[in-house]
């Protein structure tokens, strides 16, 4: 679990991690910090160290571009302080004024150097850790009304006007693993290894790739433990078959429902990242500044990492500003070939367009058919001007 949460710190390039661990990749020998600006490497070359002392003897060496020896930004670092006191203080009243005096900077310079370095604003962080909480408090066993008020909430309304979009569902379902859900699943195999396929009455709820079914099956319940989940052993669905047939090529544009979990950016992410047509890319940066968010890449690179359905939301299309891959949570190689197979099925419908153009063309460029051709008079296994060149 720790190495996940690790992961996901890193594809995020969450400056919150930089003193917890260091990653080193194996196919390069270089240890980095969580924040470091180089490519993301595929998960499986991947190490986590509790520092540089770890690493180093290990037999890696220090990244040349993130300097993990050096001492972090302060301004990060001011950052980082300041989420570590709001984790350790959240059930009291914080505000934006003692959050800026304990970081000694006014507050307009904590609400900019903070959206800075996390993508979010210290109140939309302070929300997240209330919901998350929440999420906690259910899972342990506790009422929805003794959960909101041990997170700091001030009525129930308060919870449940954000449930929906945050938790995807109400606090009291949430509080029941899931309980009343219904997920089917089926696992196939694809030219980019095998792919899991899980859907609700609603649309796809998840869909990801790996090289063994039962990793595959395990965050299905480790979210809503209490959900309904079976596997789906009969003939494919339709859902299956289009993600499929997408994979293969065959079906450049797929356009499925989907039923997952978001706060409000995350859906507005995947919204733009669903507009960006087969076979091209979009960088962080261009994703954000459509939002009206220039300063939001980390964020939106946050809510790439954590799109649970893949393909269907094609957060492979998004890309670095200098045109390295950046990172992928089903491994940098598959993001590679996807994008590669997506260019090449567009070439190749461009190709077709022209070769039919230029046949139209030089149909229209012939000279009109006789309506009535002398058949005698055409050469044998030659087509008549009436037939098929």
């Amino acid at each position: 679990m720790q190495d996940r949460i690790f992961w996901r710190a890193v594809l995020a390039r969450d400056p919150r991690f930089n003193d917890r661990f260091v990653y080193a990749v194996r196919s390069t020998g270089v240890y980095c910090r969580p924040i470091c600006p180089s490519r993301r490497p595929a998960r499986d070359q991947v190490l986590f160290f509790s520092g540089p002392g770890a690493a180093e003897q290990a037999g890696f060496r220090p990244c040349r571009r993130c300097h993990p020896r050096q001492p972090a930004d302060p301004l990060v670092e001011r950052t980082k302080q300041i989420c570590r006191y709001m984790e350790a203080n959240g059930e009291e009243r914080l505000t934006l004024a003692g959050l800026a005096s304990r970081a000694g900077v006014s507050a307009r310079q904590l609400q900019r150097i903070f959206k800075r370095a996390t993508g979010i604003t210290p109140r939309e962080y302070a929300e997240a850790l209330r919901l998350g909480r929440v999420k906690k408090a259910l899972k342990k066993g506790d009422d929805v009304t003794t959960a909101l008020y041990k997170a700091g909430y001030g009525s129930s309304s308060r919870l449940y006007e954000r449930s929906s979009a945050q938790l995807g569902m109400t606090p009291a379902v949430y509080g029941r693993g899931g309980a009343g859900m219904k997920i089917s699943y089926t696992i196939a195999a694809s030219r980019f290894g095998r792919v899991l396929v899980a859907w609700t009455e609603r649309g796809i709820c998840a869909l990801s790739f790996g090289g063994a079914g039962k990793p595959l099956q395990a965050f299905l319940t480790e979210e809503y433990p209490k959900a309904e989940i079976r596997r789906h052993h009969g003939a494919m669905t339709g859902f299956v078959q289009d993600v499929l047939a997408h994979l293969q090529g065959r079906q450049p544009h797929i356009d499925l429902p989907v039923d997952v979990q978001a706060t409000a950016f995350q859906r507005r992410v995947w919204q733009e990242l669903q507009s960006i047509p087969y076979g091209e890319t979009r960088t962080y940066s261009q994703i954000a500044r459509s939002l009206g968010q220039p300063a939001a890449i980390r964020a939106v690179a946050r809510a790439c990492a954590t799109n649970p359905v893949s393909i269907v939301i094609p957060c492979h299309r998004v890309i670095r500003q200098d045109g390295s891959l950046g990172g992928y949570r089903w491994g940098l190689g598959r993001k590679r070939a996807l994008l590669a197979q997506e260019r090449q099925a567009r070439a190749g419908e461009g190709t077709n367009r022209e070769n039919e153009t230029s046949a139209q063309q030089a149909a229209m460029r012939r000279p009109a058919a006789d309506p009535l051709p002398n058949r005698r008079q055409a050469p044998a296994g030659s087509a008549t001007s009436g037939g098929l060149a």
